[in-house]
C-alpha cells in the first residue's frame, strides 16, 4: 500500500502530517496550495501505535524526501511531528505546529469545556451519546460512522467562519482509539513536553483564537522548553485555518514566509 501522497515536483524538502490520529487526506488542500512552489509529502498514518507512526514515517521521508525536511503538523500531526523532531533532531531543519493540542494535561480540558459551551442543548446529548458509542465494544462501521457524526459537531464549535466545509473524513477507527490513549498518557505523564528538551531547530506554532484548543497550552510549555520558540495567533480563526474566510490567506503567507528557503519557482 502506498502511504504517501505527492504534491508538485522533487526536491521533496516539506512534509504536512495530518491529525486524527488517522485523518488520511485532511491536508491534501494545505499540500496542493504549497506545491505551487515547492515540493510536498502528504503522509498517511496507518499504524496503531506512536512508535510505530515514527518510524513509519521516517520510512516515507527515507524513501522520498531531501532532508532535512520542514515538517508541518495539523492537530494530532504536531504531536507527531514534535516527537519525530526530538527523535531524528538532525533530520529536520525547521517544525511547523498548526492548531496543536496543549502539551500539558492541565490545559487538555479547556478543549471540551470550550465546545460544550458553544454546543446547543440537542447537541450536547448527541455527542454524548456518541461518546459513549466509540468508548463501547462496537462493530467497526459503526464506530466509523460515530467518529463521523462527531466530527461534524465539533465543526461547527471549532469553526469561526469557513468558507467552506470540508470534505467528510472519518479516522480509521483503530489509529485513532489506540494512538489516542497512548497520546493522551504521554501527555499526562510529562513526557511530551520533555521531547522538547532534543529538537535542534526552530520551531513555529500557528493557531487560531477561536480553537477550543487553548493556545496558551501551547506557547507557554514551549516557550519554557524549546531553544528557538515563536507563535502566530491568527484572529477570527477556529482549528482550521486554510478553510477560515478571515485567516486563510494570513496563514499561506505566513507558510511561504517561513518556506521562503525552498521556493523552487
Amino acid at each position: 500500500m502506498c502511504n504517501v501522497t505527492k504534491h508538485g515536483n522533487s526536491p521533496y524538502q516539506v512534509a504536512v502530517i495530518h491529525g486524527g490520529p488517522g485523518a488520511c487526506g485532511e491536508l491534501a488542500p494545505v499540500a496542493a496550495e504549497l506545491a505551487k512552489f515547492c515540493g510536498v509529502l502528504e503522509p498517511l498514518q496507518t499504524a496503531t501505535s506512536i512508535q510505530e507512526q515514527v518510524q513509519e514515517l521516517k520510512k516515507v521521508l527515507d524513501d522520498n524526501a531531501k532532508f532535512p525536511v520542514t515538517l508541518i503538523g495539523h492537530s494530532w500531526g504536531a504531536w507527531l511531528s514534535f516527537i519525530f523532531a526530538a527523535r531524528y533532531p538532525l533530520l529536520v531543519s525547521k517544525l511547523i505546529l498548526v492548531s496543536s493540542s496543549p502539551f500539558e494535561d492541565r490545559y487538555a480540558d479547556e478543549i471540551m469545556g470550550t465546545r460544550w459551551k458553544r454546543f446547543d442543548a440537542n447537541d450536547r446529548t448527541t455527542f454524548d451519546n456518541l461518546m459513549q458509542h466509540v468508548s463501547g465494544d462496537l462493530h467497526q462501521s459503526d464506530v466509523e460512522e460515530s467518529l463521523l457524526r462527531m466530527g461534524k459537531l465539533v465543526l461547527k464549535t471549532d469553526s469561526y467562519d469557513l468558507i467552506s466545509d470540508p470534505p467528510p473524513i472519518s479516522p480509521n477507527v483503530d489509529v485513532f482509539k489506540l494512538v489516542s490513549q497512548e497520546a493522551s498518557e504521554l501527555r499526562r505523564s510529562g513526557q511530551l513536553l520533555q521531547l522538547g528538551e532534543t529538537i535542534l531547530c526552530p520551531v513555529v506554532a500557528i493557531h487560531g483564537d477561536y480553537d477550543p484548543h487553548p493556545y496558551k497550552g501551547v506557547q507557554e510549555p514551549l516557550s519554557r522548553v524549546l531553544k528557538d520558540f515563536r507563535m502566530f495567533l491568527l484572529r477570527d480563526c477556529g482549528h482550521d485555518p486554510w478553510l477560515e474566510r478571515a485567516a486563510r490567506e494570513n496563514f499561506f503567507d505566513i507558510l511561504k514566509n517561513e518556506l521562503t528557503s525552498l521556493t523552487c519557482s
